[in-house]
């Protein structure tokens, strides 16, 4: 089991996954870059490891298509698979390891890490906190149905077409919809008129 990075300012996370969706993707994500949209603090560039570990970057910290894909609308679909996938080794021990309590995660990490303490707790609560900032109920979710194919088309019968009988070929079904616009000025004996004659006419085809 490998081990898992951290940063040293795990709060931070939160404000720089924002930024990704708000400024546009440099060449590199280096130190230099991350102080350009605001994170001076000499602790800050820990968090370039941790965008490695979920696959943002390359070894080289060059952006991939998970920090392109994470720019949309379903960003927090995004983070999360890419949090399985960076944290798969966590996420084996507990598929639901995005739930878990620190104590939890702290155990897996332990076993996993010659670390002390401290950054094994900073390890705990980088996870956490990107964890905050994902959807995991959306990304876990089964896939949609696919399509269903065209009326005529040989992927089968339409919608509303009753179903074969011994095995022979579908019946095809006939539907009407009828729109009767009335005057607010009617009298109640033009309505009933209108009805009547609807009625007639609609007998006429049933039958």
């Amino acid at each position: 089991m490998a081990d898992f990075t951290y940063t040293t300012v795990p709060g931070k996370l939160k404000s720089l996954l924002a930024k990704l969706r708000e400024v546009g993707v440099p060449p590199k994500a280096t130190v230099q870059w991350l102080k350009s949209i605001g994170f001076r603090s000499s602790n800050d560039p820990s968090m370039l490891p941790v965008l490695r570990q979920i696959g943002f970057i390359d070894a080289s910290s060059v952006p991939q298509d998970h920090w392109r894909h994470y720019r949309g609308a379903q960003h927090k679909q995004v983070l999360a698979n890419a949090l399985r996938v960076g944290y798969a080794d966590l996420f084996a021990v507990y598929p639901d390891a995005n739930t878990r309590n620190s104590s939890d995660i702290e155990h897996v990490v332990t076993t996993s890490s010659s670390a002390g303490k401290q950054a094994i707790s900073k390890t705990v609560s980088t996870f956490q906190n990107l964890c905050a900032e994902g959807d995991f109920a959306a990304s876990g979710g089964a896939p949609p149905p696919p399509p269903r194919p065209p009326a005529g088309s040989s992927g089968g019968a339409p919608p509303g077409t009753p179903p074969a009988q011994g095995g022979g070929d579908p019946v095809p079904s006939l539907h009407i919809d009828i729109q009767v616009h009335i005057s607010p000025d009617a009298t109640p004996e033009q309505i009933d008129k209108i009805f009547e004659s609807m009625a007639k006419h609609l007998y006429a085809i049933k039958k």
